[in-house]
């Protein structure tokens, strides 16, 4: 190892694990409790709640990764000084990792809310805590040694279905192929039927499950009720909806965000952005949501994720200000006021089968996963806006060749300048203007082995042995879940704010992003007119906040 690459390691293990000093654990205390725990005790298990953050005093802790399968892998042994937590103990989700007691051990337990109280009270301190606890996450993903056991083909589309769903909402897992470990294929002997398994860190096996019901046996969301009043409820996490939550729990409210998937939302399925303020070299959307997934956590917004809204009911709206929405699993939650940052989902083009191939070589998002599976591939990229210039350029670096299929005569008119010059520069990406995807070759139990795209102009076809194409031709709102409530919306269902609101109201400052019911604001893509860019998003969660507390002082 170079002598630069040994200091970076070093640097971050020393970030990852820091040793407090007397200083640092006095200004603790006052958050804390001290504990004892004999020898071999468990401090916390893996696929358990946790229950806050260990400052060791006294003694060592063991600490280790355990898979549904039993296998043990040990991460490090802390002791006086050191602190035991990861990020999922901001807001006391499972712990990841085991600790056992390696003698008699005596700690300070810091819960959550006081973790949350001393990261913001103790602002350097704080800084150097939620540095290791994020590292210590990303640690945790990269080894792959704890989270769910996912056995079956690595190529199955459930299999990258699942890989998807935990790899966006910054969860550890690993996949296991039967044919190469013995300890897998017994176990799926016992369910001869299923082409899938997984199995949680507590040992429950699970048959090819929905994304909602995985969330449920690793503890990713809770079941209880939630029957307090909040300030703000946030539907969707992408960057407007995180940015709301931000600004909106700093400032002292109660608030809670919900999403049907995962942080991020569209932005985050981004390989690089490199045109939002702050960030020179870029940064990927799923690095600048997970940040930003921290930051509204540790000012103390909580989340459900994943946790679909079907409705909004709005009658009391008018008489004493409250509204609620009603998830999919029949809880209703009550809030002051609710932001609609729920986003686009994925516009499907009219080409036969489309369907039949989704996640078997038909992809709406480019990350890591999609572009092994293209390895010095053909492919073919439809779209031409700045989200398809991303994906091009990344996927780019991957395969063999990138087709990209647009309608219009070039890509001046909705990209970047900065990507056309990129695109334009790289050898192995041919543009094909006047052009649109036709028909798809292939059996989808075997998944897509071909495509036939046509050039409108010309009358010209060209059949493509790709085996993957991606999908950027925009989005439509994610509104639905507002049918009945009030809200308006546009010809194309985006909600409208402002002037612009049927059966509108005076002109005023909070007008620019507040629907047709009081209470009720909308930023984002969702939003009709906002500019579709993740710093315009952003930009519109924050001012919705101070539009917020306009609205909640009116109502006193």
């Amino acid at each position: 190892m170079a002598t630069e690459e040994r200091v970076e390691v070093e640097t971050r293990r020393h970030q990852m694990f820091p040793v407090l000093d007397a200083a640092d654990i006095a200004r603790i205390t006052r958050f804390g409790s001290a504990r004892h725990y004999p020898a071999d005790a468990c401090l916390f298990k893996a696929g358990e709640p946790g229950p806050g953050m260990f400052v060791v005093l006294k003694g060592v802790v063991a600490i280790s990764q355990r898979d549904g399968l039993g296998h043990v892998t040990p991460i490090a042994e802390q002791g006086p000084g050191q602190f035991l937590a990861e990020v999922g103990q901001l807001s006391g989700r499972v712990a990841l990792v085991d600790g056992h007691a390696m003698g008699e051990v005596e700690a300070l337990l810091v819960p959550p809310d006081q973790l949350r109280a001393l990261i913001i009270a103790e602002a350097d301190l704080g800084e150097r805590l939620v540095r290791a606890l994020i590292l210590r996450r990303v640690a945790l993903i990269e080894a792959g040694a704890s989270g769910p056991v996912l056995i079956g083909p690595p190529d199955s589309a459930d299999v990258r279905r699942l890989q998807s769903f935990l790899g966006r909402n910054g969860y550890p897992y690993h996949v296991v192929d039967a044919t190469q470990d013995a300890d897998a294929a017994a176990m799926l002997e016992q369910y001869a039927e299923a082409q899938l398994l997984v199995v949680c860190p507590n040992g429950a096996v699970m048959m090819n499950p929905s994304e909602d019901a995985l969330a449920r046996c690793l503890g990713m969301v809770d079941s209880v009720e939630h029957a307090e009043l909040f300030d703000v409820v946030v539907v969707g996490a992408g960057p407007a909806g995180l940015a709301t939550a931000v600004y909106a729990a700093s400032e002292g409210l109660r608030v809670i965000v919900l999403d049907c998937r995962s942080y991020g939302g569209q932005a985050g399925a981004s390989a690089r952005i490199e045109n939002y303020l702050g960030f020179p070299t870029g940064i990927s959307g799923g690095a600048l949501a997970g940040r930003a997934y921290v930051q509204a956590q540790k000012f103390g917004a909580e989340m459900l994720i994943p946790a679909k809204v079907v409705s909004m009911d709005c009658s009391r709206a008018q008489s004493d200000g409250e509204l609620s929405v009603t998830l999919a699993d029949g809880r209703k939650l009550r809030s002051r006021t609710v932001v609609i940052a729920s986003g686009a989902r994925y516009r499907r083009p009219a080409v036969p089968r489309l369907a039949d191939f989704e996640g078997r070589g038909i992809w709406y998002w480019a990350s890591a996963l999609e572009a092994k599976l293209c390895a010095q591939q053909e492919i073919g990229l439809v779209g031409g806006g700045n989200s398809a210039g991303q994906a091009a350029v990344f996927l780019s670096q991957h395969a063999a060749k990138v087709n990209i299929l647009v309608r219009a005569p070039s890509l001046a008119a909705s990209m970047s300048r900065y990507l056309i010059d990129r695109i334009e520069a790289a050898p192995n990406i041919e543009l094909h203007p006047y052009t649109e995807l036709q028909s798809l070759h292939g059996e989808p139990e075997r998944g897509l082995e071909g495509a036939t795209w046509r050039n409108h102009r010309s009358g010209d076809e060209y059949h493509c042995a790709a085996r993957n194409i991606f999908m950027f031709v925009g989005a439509e709102p994610e509104t639905t879940w507002l049918d009945g409530c009030g809200v308006s919306v546009d010809a194309h269902g985006f909600v409208l704010t402002g002037t612009a609101a049927s059966g509108g109201f005076p002109a005023r400052q909070s007008a620019a992003l507040e629907s047709s019911v009081p209470g009720v604001f909308a930023v984002g893509d969702v939003r009709s007119g906002s500019v579709k860019r993740v710093g315009g998003a952003i930009g519109e969660g924050a001012a919705a906040v101070a539009l917020i507390h306009q609205h909640l002082a009116g109502a006193q």
